[in-house]
């Protein structure tokens, strides 16, 4: 007995969060909850029981006007004009079919489900987490609360129930079949859009060229005048490495590419290579260096200019804001000036995203990319949809799943769903450097060991936002404006992060301007003039005025960069 004592006495006692199944339980977790979402609720849920009051008051808040729902319903059967208890917006279109006013039930389906959203955003409201954590918790909130609409279900879409009749029943069966197309095919995802009529160089991205540059990281597109004379200076469009480059090239008529060349300008643009295995200890200097730095001192050996113009997107135009400042450290001036368009340079207002870019996020997706040595474009490309889940993923639940249709055949979503890998040590040093650290902003961003300093970034910049951007808000875009020196411009768009950047003339083109740029946004769109055109004709006039004399075109190419394949080129047809 006493030798039992001493061999139980010997055993080492760990801790429980210190012992192999804490390890392995955290492992399982982290798997099935790679983002945290779940971990977040549950922290706000521990939190909110602690707050005994504000629980109470959401609590009695929802069962008082649950229990009007009934009488409402009631008063509008017998035709009375009674107001809703919970009003739908007007931007929900999930409650478009008349049968959600007409029906007493779904009415009443649609009342207590929009309540419920309620009662679960003030119960989150009530845990009272700190600012980070709270900004997450919202947004898995409000992400599982669209998730468990009715419309998301047959029997509660009453769309799908009349198109389940009206074709006997063929439209479930066709339903089914894109759904368990999709389980196996699309990692479980409806799909966005019939991709099969669309392809890079036949009817998207065709704006004339060659690529007369390839590197390791990129290819380099030079396109063919169309003008009998052009501007001294070129221009080079800089996209994001996040995703492919012909959004700026998209389609005859919606190219913003196309529209430059066409007024004048000797256009080029950045391809990067679409990252595997073999990138993945490709820096975020490699990046910054092998980009746009690059791109720029290629192009003026071909041109024999002195100078660029830049056009750069999302993170496309960091990067950009980020050369500049190199520049400024290293002596040179190739950047002349630059445009951004929907670019955040200070990430302190990063909007939804950052609930996906948080230390526990970025730590789980760090070790996820350890594996392969890069993210998945279809990991990046989930993120993006779950901001917009309502329009990027549940309209396509029902009209996929439920309705038993096809997606829609779109350009902007073939380019979509054409998605990139992100190399493992550059991701994840540029979600720490901007998402949770935000040192470009701050001048605490080392390049070469010294200091970025966007301040003394003196050149004219164009910075373009969308009013509607998920990704980028309009009024962190609005911040560019004070991070960099120089004279700055500043033209909010209508439409999205993607839409703002396609934006041909057409009757619904808008977009504002004021020429004072106050340190609040608000006081900026309280004073702005609307303009009924699009914002692509107030930058051909502004960087027009910063592109030096007309000249005759130029060739395309060198003698030392010679064309070595037609545009769009190799890079860009690489599928994720």
């Amino acid at each position: 007995m006493s030798s039992d004592k001493r061999v139980l006495s010997d055993l080492p006692i760990l801790p429980i969060d210190q012992s192999p199944w804490s390890d392995v339980s955290h492992r399982l977790v982290e798997s099935a909850d790679p983002m945290g979402f779940l971990r977040v609720l549950a922290e706000a849920g521990t939190k909110a029981a602690r707050n005994p009051r504000e629980v109470g008051a959401a609590s009695w808040k929802f069962l008082s006007r649950a229990a009007q729902v009934g009488p409402v319903a009631v008063a509008k059967r017998l035709g009375l004009d009674t107001p809703d208890v919970k009003e739908v917006s007007r931007s929900d279109r999930r409650f478009d079919d008349p049968t959600w006013e007409e029906n007493l039930l779904y009415y009443m389906l649609q009342q207590l489900y929009l309540l419920h959203g309620d009662l679960i955003t003030d119960l989150v409201q009530a845990a009272e987490l700190e600012p980070a954590r709270q900004r997450k918790a919202d947004f898995a909130a409000q992400l599982l609360v669209n998730a468990l609409a009715p419309t998301n279900t047959l029997i509660g879409n009453p769309k799908a129930l009349k198109r389940a009749v009206e074709t006997r029943g063929e439209s479930v069966v066709r339903g089914a079949r894109n759904f368990l197309d999709d389980l196996f095919n699309n990692q479980g995802r409806p799909r966005q859009v019939d991709a099969a009529g669309f392809e890079v160089g036949v009817n998207m991205a065709v704006t004339p060229g060659k690529v007369v540059y390839r590197s390791d990281l990129i290819e380099l597109i030079q396109y063919e005048p169309q003008t009998e004379q052009v501007h001294e200076t070129p221009l080079l469009f800089c996209p994001p490495w996040i995703n492919k480059y012909y959004i700026m090239d998209l389609a005859p008529g919606r190219s913003l590419i196309e529209w430059a060349v066409q007024h004048g300008h000797t256009c080029f643009a950045i391809s990067y290579r679409n990252p595997d295995e073999s990138m993945a200890e490709t820096s975020f200097e490699d990046y910054l260096f092998g980009g746009p730095l690059d791109a720029a001192r290629v192009v003026c050996e071909i041109t024999g200019a002195d100078s660029v113009n830049t056009v750069s997107v999302c993170l496309g135009g960091t990067l950009t804001a980020m050369a500049m400042a190199q520049e400024v450290n290293a002596g040179t001036s190739v950047i002349n000036t630059a445009t951004f368009i929907n670019t955040h340079t200070d990430f302190e207002l990063s909007g939804s995203l950052g609930a996906f870019t948080d230390e526990a996020a970025v730590s789980s997706m760090e070790k996820r990319m350890t594996k392969k040595g890069y993210l998945e474009g279809s990991e990046m490309a989930g993120t993006f949809d779950s901001l917009r889940a309502n329009d990027l993923i549940f309209q396509y639940v029902v009209n996929n799943w439920l309705l038993g249709q096809d997606p829609p055949a779109f350009d902007l979503l073939a380019w979509n769903a054409d998605s990139t890998r992100m190399p493992a040590r550059m991701h994840t040093s540029y979600l720490r450097s901007c998402y949770i650290d935000n040192e470009f902003s701050q001048g605490k961003l080392k390049v070469d060991g010294r200091r970025l300093k966007p301040s003394r970034v003196e050149k004219d910049t164009f910075v373009l936002s969308a009013v509607d951007d998920h990704i980028v808000p309009w009024q962190s875009a609005y911040r560019t404006t004070r991070v960099l020196g120089g004279d700055s411009t500043f033209v909010l768009s209508t439409a999205g992060h993607i839409a703002g950047i396609v934006n041909p003339p057409s009757p619904k083109a808008k977009y504002w301007t004021n020429p004072e740029l106050p340190a609040d946004p608000a006081d900026w769109i309280d004073h702005a003039e609307l303009h009924e055109s699009t914002w692509w004709e107030a930058w051909t006039a502004w960087v027009a005025e910063r592109a030096g004399a007309m000249r005759a075109p130029r060739v395309v190419g060198s003698n030392i960069h010679p064309p070595l394949c037609d545009a769009p080129g190799e890079y860009v047809r690489a599928r994720a």
